[in-house]
């Protein structure tokens, strides 16, 4: 399973990973709505349970994620300035390059 992270998005991650009320959680990424063979997509900090997946990124940051949706292998995740700023997440590998 593979979760890529551009750079924008690891350093906002980072940022937020190094408070001290974050310090103890993990981001995660899932689903928040799928339909036919496109998903919608949300992140969270949690705090990691003894079921959760864990996957490593080139970016330093570990990222939990359900390793039985298919729709989640190879899910993009950036950070964009513009038009609005904000988390995209898509997955490429699946046709998904945006929301619609």
């Amino acid at each position: 399973m593979s979760v890529k992270i551009t750079r924008n998005a690891a350093k906002v991650i980072k940022k937020e990973l190094e408070k001290e009320e974050n310090k103890d959680l993990t981001l995660k990424v899932f689903i928040t709505h799928a339909h036919g063979d496109h998903a919608h997509y949300g992140l969270d900090l949690v705090k990691p349970s003894g079921n959760d997946q864990v996957v490593a990124t080139d970016k330093e940051i570990d990222v939990i994620i359900d390793l039985n949706e298919p729709l989640l292998e190879g899910v993009k995740i950036d950070y964009l300035y513009f038009p609005q700023e904000g988390f995209v997440i898509t997955n490429p590998s699946k046709g998904n390059h945006g929301d619609h």
